[in-house]
């Protein structure tokens, strides 16, 4: 039930909600959380104020069983006959996400890709923000991008040390990369975005996400030959 547009809940479910912190909860499912939460932004945004895990299945591409399990590793949302309140799940997603703190974002790599990142708008709507960049390149030094300053490398750990920096993102060589890692294994970001063509390992309580925009692309061409073929047997 819903009164004045906030969505009730029964205290057994708001018990289990206490225990999700005790769960291990698998990646695929982590991965899914992002999809959620972007598609729950758009019906929000149209207006629709319920949805059941039968329509969200059809625009997610995944069963509504499969959604019902995802929601129940956080305590459900959801109330038999009811469905989700789209608003109050897009909310918790959000929640569960981080969403509802600031991340103080750091780049290292002011080169095309960096400038880019640090000018995509909706990652501070989205509570991240780039505060810094850092670059080797001595004609950058004092300029900005997007409205942040350019510093050297070498003022890197000294500034990641005495400022609030939750992520570094790297858009950097890949032996490059290895010795920024290295230097910020003893400081106390939280997380590194890593743009760079290696795969990244650091100590235990920082957080990496290795992204490999290569990757990408051979998946599409795998598949664009695949479906080449399926014709030409057709």
């Amino acid at each position: 039930m819903t009164l004045k547009g906030v969505f009730l809940f029964p205290a057994k479910e708001l018990f289990k909600r206490c225990l999700v912190e005790d769960r291990d909860i698998s990646q695929a499912v982590i991965r899914r959380l992002p999809r959620y939460y972007r598609y729950l932004k758009e019906l929000k945004d149209e207006g629709k104020e319920r949805i059941s895990s039968h329509e969200l299945s059809k625009i997610m591409k995944v069963t509504a069983s499969q959604i019902r399990q995802d929601f129940n590793n956080f305590g459900g949302f959801g109330q038999q006959g009811y469905g989700y309140n789209t608003e109050y799940l897009y909310q918790e997603i959000g929640k569960i996400l981080g969403l509802n703190h600031q991340h103080n974002m750091v780049l290292v790599g002011a080169g095309n890709l960096g400038q880019a990142l640090v000018r995509y708008l909706k990652f501070k709507k989205s509570g991240f923000t780039f505060i810094c960049a850092f670059d080797i390149d001595s004609r950058l030094f004092d300029q900005t991008i997007g409205g942040i300053p350019i510093r050297p490398m070498s003022e890197l750990q000294s500034y990641v040390d005495s400022n609030d920096v939750d992520i570094v993102v790297l858009t950097i060589p890949k032996t490059g990369a290895k010795e920024v890692a290295e230097t910020l294994s003893d400081t106390r970001i939280k997380a590194i975005w890593n743009f760079a063509h290696v795969d990244l390992e650091l100590p235990p309580q920082i957080k990496v996400e290795n992204v490999h925009l290569q990757d990408s692309l051979m998946m599409l061409s795998y598949n664009i030959h695949r479906n080449e073929g399926t014709k030409e047997e057709a």
